[in-house]
């Protein structure tokens, strides 16, 4: 589940009013489409704290919310093998690459990029794809694995094969999310290979989304298809060496991505280090050619928050108002393909609830429902659920005031050594 994010929810209470009232519960307005899958229209709720949970699912396109194919495609070239910036393994440690620090010669190996292998791009790409695991609904999403890279010839860095295969299939498309947890840490511990072949990639990923000849996965009708894109660099094969960039690496990797919009197919790329900024050409074109988002990711350690933050849905925020009391809820976890579970404060007997939710492209949609609520007892077990949901939550919010507070901290700090650096006038001088 990803946070829920403060200004989008204070948005959504602004423009609520211009929603519309009436609305039923699984209708669609103002081009988003919402379902409320509990409580039922009018239905009693009964519990020992004064609050409703709302469960249901929102869409921005289509006439509802969908079912959806997910490919996971993971960048495992030699250059993930740099530093991340954060202790993803968590064992206290955060590597650095040496080539990036003052230290003695000698003190790594060359090819060494992080001095805690725990801790370097393919390993938060790990971390993102297994926290992005964590908040989706096997009942809606099928979810598949594919690694991508390039073989290099030592001594003329071009493609050691002629024929050589730059994408793998690590796991068919499925509902089994327990499973592709449990082949993550396999893909770490391999290791990385190569150059990086967009194309190949993406390739790899149509022939299993759209069930081409050769896919070994089960084709499935009225699913929508989504290829989620990681990778830390720019496309240097199929052609020419894998050291560098030709402008045909990046044709090839546009030309896949137009194959895959042909097959209904949306790209969404994350660019991961300093290349997402300074060289974003293929990543932002991939993602054009399939109407799919390019998000840059300028800290490879902020790739889990960005995956967690996907939405297949392209649904932003969802807000729950009680309309009788004025309350709003706080606490709205949105599943990326638009499923969640929302907790309003109510009072006993009616209550008028109204469901908003805000799309991607600034599309806004709202339903209403009545519900009754009544006070009542909870066993020990239910009393301890929900204590521990509470806490949990509590848990989430204050890591995200801790990451922000080091953000902030890191923010002052660069810009303190920035000036400390910047080179002083000499007195005098013109």
């Amino acid at each position: 589940m990803s946070p829920r994010r403060p200004l989008l929810a204070l948005l959504l209470l602004l423009i609520a009013p211009a929603l519309g009232a009436g609305a039923e519960p699984a209708a669609s307005a103002g081009g988003v489409h919402i379902r409320i899958d509990s409580p039922q229209p009018g239905g009693l709720v009964q519990g020992r704290v004064h609050m409703a949970p709302i469960r249901g699912a929102a869409a921005a396109e289509g006439d509802g919310p969908a079912d959806f194919d997910v490919m996971i495609a993971i960048d495992v070239s030699d250059s993930t093998n740099s530093a991340s910036g954060a202790d993803v393994n968590g064992n206290g440690v955060v590597g650095v690459n040496p080539r990036q620090e003052l230290l003695p010669p000698g003190t790594y190996p060359d090819d060494v990029l992080s001095t805690d292998p725990g801790d370097s791009v393919l390993a938060a790409e790990i971390a993102a794809a297994r926290a992005l695991l964590e908040g989706l609904d096997a009942q809606r999403v099928r979810v598949g694995i594919l690694t991508f890279a390039g073989e290099m010839d030592p001594k003329s860095g071009e493609r050691a094969h002629s024929e050589q295969q730059d994408a793998w299939l690590e796991l068919p498309l499925g509902g089994d999310l327990e499973r592709a947890r449990a082949l993550l840490p396999g893909i770490l511990s391999r290791g990385t290979r190569g150059a990086t072949d967009f194309a190949a990639g993406i390739r790899l990923a149509i022939t299993e989304l759209a069930g081409l000849d050769g896919a070994r996965s089960p084709g499935r009708r009225g699913a929508r298809k989504v290829i989620l894109f990681l990778t830390d660099g720019i496309p240097t094969f199929p052609i020419g060496s894998g050291g560098s960039c030709d402008p045909g690496d990046i044709e090839a990797a546009v030309n896949a991505a137009r194959l895959a919009r042909a097959a209904g197919i949306t790209i969404n790329t994350y660019a991961i280090g300093p290349a997402a900024l300074t060289s974003p050409v293929a990543a932002t074109e991939v993602a054009r050619a399939t109407n799919g988002t390019y998000t840059p990711v300028r800290r490879p350690a902020d790739i889990v928050t960005a995956l967690q933050g996907v939405s297949f849905a392209n649904i932003d925020d969802v807000v729950v108002t009680n309309l009788t009391t004025g309350d709003f809820s706080t606490d709205v976890q949105l599943a990326p393909d638009g499923s969640f579970v929302g907790y309003v404060p109510v009072r006993e007997g009616r209550n008028h609830l109204r469901v908003s939710a805000l799309a991607t492209d600034g599309a806004r949609g709202a339903v209403e429902l009545d519900l009754e609520f009544k006070v009542a007892e909870l066993s020990d077990r239910e009393l301890a659920r929900e204590l521990e949901r509470v806490r949990e939550r509590n848990k989430e919010l204050q890591l995200l005031l801790e990451r922000k507070r080091i953000e902030d901290f890191r923010a002052r700090e660069q810009q303190r050594k920035e000036l400390e650096i910047k080179p002083q006038a000499t007195p005098g001088a013109p």
